[in-house]
């Protein structure tokens, strides 16, 4: 299933991304050390500045950082490959700066008195972490699962995009942004099922 975001322009990306994570490799950065970076910048955006109002500055901050999602893994391949403790740490702290997010989102609403909209941003929390968690335990089961029309960096563009707009006034554009988030989640998950079941309906049959 292709993605929101098309394959050419995640390939456009990792051309800026592999200069940025040579240099960095070269100045004996690790990725781990970039991973943890990008989370603490993502919750000094969702925490400081999202969860107060600040939707403008706190979308553009937690956008930066996010985006080292790609260069940790960019450095990790260029350095033989992500070791086990590498990418369980990428997953956490995915987790952790997902959490963050939704969770500044949905306080800051709460503040706003906007219940429909913190009730879809408690959607977008549970249904994010459960989308994660299909493909970990599929895969933990020796199946696939790399399938699905919004995958972490989709999610949070989306909600940046919606927190941006309301940032500059387009006051419904966060709302909406999340139930289309909400929606696009749960049927990722739909997806990903769908997928897991066929697979074990096939070894179940060999």
């Amino acid at each position: 299933m292709a993605k929101i975001f098309q394959v050419t322009a995640r390939a456009g990306m990792t051309r800026v991304v592999e200069p940025i994570a040579r240099g960095l490799l070269r100045a004996g950065v690790s990725p781990n050390a970039v991973t943890v970076t990008g989370t603490v910048g993502v919750l000094v955006g969702a925490l400081g500045f999202g969860a107060r109002g600040h939707l403008v500055a706190g979308a553009l901050i937690v956008t930066v950082f996010a985006l080292t999602d790609l260069l940790d893994g960019t450095m990790a391949r260029m350095s033989g490959g992500s070791t086990r403790f590498g990418a369980f740490l990428d997953s956490s702290m995915d987790r952790v700066a997902d959490s963050a997010v939704f969770g500044a989102v949905a306080y800051w609403l709460a503040t706003e008195h906007d219940h429909s909209g913190v009730a879809a941003a408690l959607i977008c929390l549970a249904a994010g972490g459960l989308v994660s968690y299909v493909k970990a335990r599929a895969e933990g089961l020796g199946m696939t699962c790399n399938v699905g029309i919004a995958e972490r960096t989709e999610r949070l563009l989306i909600v940046g995009v919606g927190g941006l707009l309301t940032g500059v006034g387009v006051r419904p554009a966060l709302e909406i942004a999340l139930w289309l988030l909400a929606a696009v989640s749960i049927f990722t998950v739909g997806q990903r099922m769908a997928h897991v079941y066929r697979q074990a309906q096939r070894v179940g049959a060999e």
